[in-house]
């Protein structure tokens, strides 16, 4: 449907019993995270910085709610306009985009303005031309642990995959429910 690469999902993997987002917390990067919380986040869990790169180029497709990026594209104290990471011409259409986001909490924008509904490397070269939505897009290119990952995968579309199918098959096997934890769903989306 959307593209991107391919790779094995292992099967027969217990399910919890209980799902809920609070579970998550400290253990998924929030966009307003500074890149270095982010880098500490993925490598601390066995993650290289290239792959938590790679990863982060799921926002490839996908969007975020304006209220996640008002504070950094409208004026307040830290910022005269905007964020400066920002293209100006982006930043006003995110500005316009986002502009009845108090009425409306669901409006959002696309993360990739180029191609929002093809997983590709697109994401990437968006970046150096201050495309980046989220904060923490936008760090991945003023960062230098992580620029020359972004470069390479902005030229190199097949690297980009690879990485990430290799990232993706690592993050599947975290927290792998064994035993008596879990269960296998009859259904993937209900509790047996």
């Amino acid at each position: 449907m959307v593209g991107g690469p391919h790779y094995e999902v292992f099967l027969g993997r217990n399910d919890a019993r209980v799902s809920k987002a609070s579970s998550l917390d400290g253990r998924l990067p929030k966009p307003s995270m500074s890149m270095s919380e982010i880098v500490e986040m993925f490598t601390s869990k066995g993650f290289s910085v290239e792959e938590m790169v790679a990863l982060s180029g799921a926002h490839t497709i996908g969007f975020s709610h304006c209220s996640e990026i008002s504070k950094e594209i409208y004026n307040n104290s830290k910022y005269p306009q905007y964020d400066t990471e920002f293209n100006p011409r982006f930043a006003q259409g995110l500005q316009r985009a986002c502009a009845d986001y108090k009425k409306n909490p669901t409006l959002s924008v696309f993360n990739d303005i180029m191609t929002p509904n093809k997983f590709d490397n697109v994401y990437f070269q968006n970046l150096p031309k201050g495309l980046g939505v989220l904060k923490s897009d936008r760090g991945l290119y003023s960062d230098p642990r992580t620029r020359a990952f972004v470069d390479e995968f902005a030229a190199d579309q097949n690297k980009f995959f690879r990485v990430f199918a290799q990232a993706m098959q690592k993050l599947s096997l975290m927290g792998v429910q064994t035993g008596r934890k879990g269960e296998i769903r009859r259904r993937c989306d209900q509790i047996n």
